[in-house]
């Protein structure tokens, strides 16, 4: 029986030390199985109870061959034959099924739990990495080495207990029975036969390690560039650019094209050399046995059972390589896995962090400053306070640093120096998450899940009722729209919310926030996509939903914020002026310049859309 190639699973990018990084990822993946010890425990047992009858069958038959072997004259007849060897040859063969399933119905639970723990952790810690660590990331390459390692897990835990371990006990079962019933030749050719088989095995298997790396490494890829192109169908529609995604997506295509065609040529190398040295195996031990027949040493029941032990043993060893191959695949999807579950968190919690307990939600930024890159400071010392209750507005050119507050105040970063504090707490000695649930914004460009317009609505307190989304809804003027449309609430948004307009989708993400009804809100550009008139009638609703709330409004169009309790005018990471909007146009300032460039393009825009 030939070794087949199994589809290439994606992945890795190469290690030095192949060895040591196997050894490390089973040393990462040993306290998982560790848990279910005993469980294994017990399953190994049955394994090796089915390897011992699977053994013995051949043995059973042996004698049943030596009881038929009748002389010329002799007047036994088959009948005679002991009843206890066919009764014994059956139950064997029922024991070998018996207690291979017994092993499976244990163990594979197991294997599957693992799977799913480990996905489990990794995507949580996904998940709780830094921003920058989702900034930099390719989505679809991300979600690729999750997938394999989850599958990698699942297979390397049963190709070890269903294959490697079976095969390793037959062997010495095999090699042992040989050696107590037989002369030496008989043990001496078949160790020597596997020492050859692995050592071929491994040594090619290693060779044609990198065609594989090679072809997971495409694959990943020429996934990535499908995914983004797919998620920016719009875009890609806009420029006509078909062909250049085509082109680029074929590109690695060919790659895998090329070392697919590596990989599939060594792999027949691979296939020949193990044939061989089984096929000569086989040939040398049934001629010894034919030799012994022949001289009179051996009895013909003893040829049936050398040839039937190597046919027990041939069939496993021959797919041994196969299995060899995925289990070295398996430990490099596992350890691009391992890789992501050891992500350095860049914002973690400090040891004994508590929760943030909110009494009104006031907020203070202390002589903050920030930069995205140690070298590049974004923020230069920023020191404001929101009272509780209060709103403060932000504004200011874009590139001034206006959304890297909103970011700080959520933690997706830590600041470089000085502080951040809510209700007297720095918020980096409190927990994230009530911190973030303290927190609601509506940010400037909103990203929707692929579901219905409930669920993203209800994202903002999960297992809210269909009146709390539908209250929520009203107050964020969709509710109209949204029973408008044929299924309602139960429409679907489409991938990022693309079957929404901009406008419906940020007065989504306004019903979500004020669903989740926070005592700190951020409204980041919320109503930068609705029309004026729409944006007029959401202003007073976010207002209602400020009121009594601390409030950060970060803007672009200053007439949202003329009524905030004080306006912040930012630029170059720098606070330049604060005041009310009387305040700061008394001083004729920037703002009072923003101020009146942006109501004489408000004037100019008023002329255009006039009536003829």
């Amino acid at each position: 029986m030939r070794s087949h190639s199994l589809p290439a699973a994606p992945a890795p990018a190469p290690t030095n030390g192949a060895a040591r990084s196997d050894w490390r990822t089973l040393r990462k993946l040993a306290p998982y199985v560790w848990q279910w010890r005993w469980r294994v425990l017990i399953a190994l047992s049955f394994l090796v109870a089915a390897k011992l009858a699977n053994v013995g069958v051949p043995l059973v038959l042996k004698n049943l061959v030596d009881a038929l072997d009748l002389k010329p004259g002799d007047a036994r007849s088959v009948l005679v034959v002991p009843v206890a060897l066919l009764f014994a040859y059956g139950a064997l063969r029922v024991s070998v099924t018996l207690f291979t399933e017994l092993r499976e119905f244990l163990f594979y639970p197991v294997a599957a739990r693992i799977a799913r723990r480990v996905s489990l952790e990794t995507f949580d810690h996904l998940l709780s990495l830094s921003l920058r660590f989702h900034l930099e990331r390719q989505t679809g390459g991300v979600s690729r080495d999750m997938e394999r390692g989850s599958r990698a897990i699942h297979s390397l835990l049963n190709y070890t207990i269903y294959n490697i371990l079976p095969t390793l006990v037959e062997m010495t079962l095999v090699i042992s029975l040989l050696s107590a019933k037989f002369d030496g030749w008989f043990a001496v050719i078949t160790l020597t036969a596997l020492v050859l088989y692995v050592s071929f095995t491994v040594t090619v298997t290693e060779w044609r390690t990198h065609f594989r790396r090679a072809m997971n490494e495409q694959d990943s890829k020429a996934n990535t560039k499908a995914v983004d192109a797919l998620i920016n169908y719009e875009t890609v529609k806009y420029f006509s650019n078909e062909p250049f995604e085509q082109a680029r997506y074929d590109e690695n295509l060919r790659q895998l094209e090329k070392a697919s065609i590596k990989s599939q040529t060594s792999l027949s190398l691979l296939n020949v050399g193990q044939s061989l040295i089984i096929s000569t195996t086989v040939l040398l031990l049934v001629w010894r046995a034919t030799v012994g027949v022949v001289e009179g040493t051996m009895t013909l029941g003893d040829l049936v059972l050398v040839n039937a032990l190597m046919i027990q043993l041939y069939i496993p060893l021959n797919f041994l390589g196969v299995i060899y191959r995925e289990i070295k695949q398996s430990m490099i999807d596992m350890e691009k896995m391992f890789t992501l579950l050891g992500q350095h968190r860049e914002v973690a919690d400090a040891p004994g962090a508590l929760p943030l307990a909110t009494h009104g939600g006031s907020v203070r930024f202390d002589d903050v400053h920030f930069g995205y890159d140690p070298d590049r400071e974004i923020l230069h010392g920023v020191s404001f306070e929101i009272p509780a209750g209060k709103t403060v507005a932000v504004v200011g050119p874009s590139g001034s640093g206006k959304s890297t507050l909103a970011r700080l105040m959520f933690r997706f970063y830590d600041v470089g120096t000085g502080r951040i504090v809510i209700d007297g707490q720095d918020i980096r000695s409190v927990t994230q998450k009530s911190l973030r649930q303290a927190i609601g914004i509506v940010p400037q460009d909103t990203v929707l899940f692929n579901d219905t317009v409930e669920y993203n609505i209800a994202y903002g307190r999960p297992g809210a009722s269909r009146a709390e989304v539908e209250e929520a809804a009203r107050a964020a003027h969709i509710h109209a729209f949204i029973t408008s449309t044929p299924k309602g609430y139960d429409t679907l948004v489409g991938e990022r919310g693309l079957k929404l307009s901009g406008g419906e989708k940020q007065r989504v993400a306004i019903a979500r926030t004020l669903l989740k009804n926070p005592p700190v809100l951020i409204f980041d550009e919320a109503t930068s996509a609705l029309d004026s008139a729409n944006e007029r009638a959401i202003q007073e609703e976010l207002k209602s939903a400020a009121r009594n709330k601390t409030a950060l409004v970060i803007a672009h169009r200053l007439s949202t914020v003329a009524d905030a309790h004080q306006i912040l005018v930012m630029e170059q990471g720098r606070i330049i002026e604060r005041g009310t909007h009387a305040e700061l146009l008394a001083r004729e300032g920037r703002y009072a310049e923003m101020w009146r460039l942006q109501q004489s393009g408000a004037d100019e825009a008023e002329v255009i859309t006039a009536p003829d």
